[in-house]
C-alpha cells in the first residue's frame, strides 16, 4: 500500500486531502506542528492508515520519511499578515523548511514530491491572463517564499524523484480547520455574522477560485498520473470560469445571504491582482473543478 507523508496535514487544505487520501487507500502520515489542536481531526484518527507525527519540518529528523513513498508539502505560515509578523521565521519556516524536507525525502528514496505553491506568485498581473510560464511579480513575502522553494525544489528532479508544483488559486469552502481570511470564506461569514460585507482595494482586482476539495483532487490527481507527464512541471490550478474581481465576489455572498449590504471602503488600490489561465492542468491531467463559488457559499 502506498505511503503519503503530508506536511501540514492537520490544516485548511492538509485535514481534507488527508481523508481523500484515505478513502482512496492511501496509508497517510501527518507531520505537523497542531497549532492549532490535533482534536480537529479526532474523527479521522481511527482510522487504519493514518498516523500522526506532531514536529516541525525546520528540525524533524529522517525516520519521518521511513516507509514513505510520496510527499505532499503543505507546510508553512500561509498569509500574508502572518508572514510579516516575523519575516526570518517565515523564511525559515517557508523556504528552509521546505529544502530540507524535500532533500531528505530524496536522500532516503521517496519518489514523488508534490509542492503545494500559489497563484499569489504573479502578483501584480493587472488585467493580463497570465499561465504557467508568465513572468512572476510577487509583492509579498510570502509570494517571494513560494517562488524560492518552487526553483529549489524543481532543481531536484530527476529520473528517480519526481517533482510536481500546484499553484493554487483563493481557496474557499469548508474544512476541519477552517481559515477565515481568504476572501469568499471572510465575506460570508461578515455576512452571515453582520449582514455587511467592506470591499477594501478597489474591488476591481481580480482573483482566481477554487474550492478546497478540488485542490485536494488536484493533489491525489498527480499522485496517480504517470510520473513523466508531472515531472519537473508547474500546474496552475482552478478553472477559467472561477476567475472573478472582488466586487463581484461580494455580490455572489450577497445574492447568497439575503438583507446582505455591500460597502466598498476608501483605501488604496490592491497592487494583487492576477487573472490566471488554468488550461494546462485540465488539457494535461484532465482536471476539471467540480464545485461552484456559490455552491462554497451556501455550503
Amino acid at each position: 500500500m502506498t505511503t503519503v507523508l503530508v506536511t501540514g496535514g492537520g490544516g485548511y487544505i492538509g485535514s481534507v486531502l488527508a481523508e481523500m487520501l484515505l478513502d482512496a487507500g492511501y496509508c497517510v502520515r501527518i507531520l505537523d506542528r497542531f497549532f492549532f489542536g490535533r482534536q480537529l481531526l479526532a474523527d479521522l484518527e481511527g482510522r487504519d492508515g493514518l498516523s500522526l507525527l506532531r514536529h516541525d519540518t525546520r528540525y524533524v529528523d529522517d525516520s519521518c520519511f521511513d516507509g514513505v513513498d510520496a510527499v505532499v508539502d503543505l507546510a508553512g505560515i500561509s498569509n500574508d499578515p502572518a508572514c510579516d509578523l516575523d519575516p526570518k521565521i517565515t523564511e525559515e519556516v517557508n523556504l528552509g523548511g521546505s529544502r530540507r524536507v524535500s532533500q531528505m525525502a530524496k536522500r532516503a528514496g521517496v519518489t514523488r514530491y508534490v509542492y503545494s505553491s500559489s497563484c499569489s506568485i504573479y502578483g501584480a498581473a493587472a488585467d493580463a491572463t497570465v499561465s504557467e510560464e508568465s513572468p512572476k511579480a510577487p509583492v509579498s513575502l510570502y509570494a517571494k517564499t513560494k517562488i524560492l522553494a518552487e526553483e529549489d525544489l524543481l532543481k531536484l528532479q530527476d529520473d528517480a524523484f519526481t517533482v510536481t508544483v500546484l499553484r493554487n488559486a483563493t481557496v474557499y469552502g469548508l474544512s476541519r480547520r477552517m481559515r477565515f481570511d481568504l476572501v469568499i470564506n471572510m465575506m460570508t461569514l461578515h455576512a452571515y455574522k453582520n449582514r455587511k460585507i467592506y470591499v477594501v482595494g478597489g474591488g476591481k482586482q481580480w482573483r482566481p477560485l477554487v474550492h478546497v476539495r478540488d485542490v485536494a483532487r488536484a493533489f491525489l490527481t498527480v499522485l496517480e498520473t504517470p510520473r513523466d507527464q508531472v515531472g519537473g512541471e508547474a500546474f496552475n490550478v482552478g478553472s477559467n470560469e472561477q476567475d472573478y474581481q472582488v466586487y463581484q465576489i461580494a455580490q455572489m455572498v450577497r445574492d447568497a445571504v439575503p438583507h446582505t449590504d455591500v460597502v466598498v471602503v476608501p483605501d488604496d488600490p490592491d497592487k494583487r491582482s492576477y487573472r490566471v489561465d488554468f488550461s494546462k492542468i485540465r488539457e494535461r491531467l484532465g482536471f476539471q473543478v467540480q464545485t461552484s463559488p456559490y455552491e462554497g457559499i451556501v455550503e
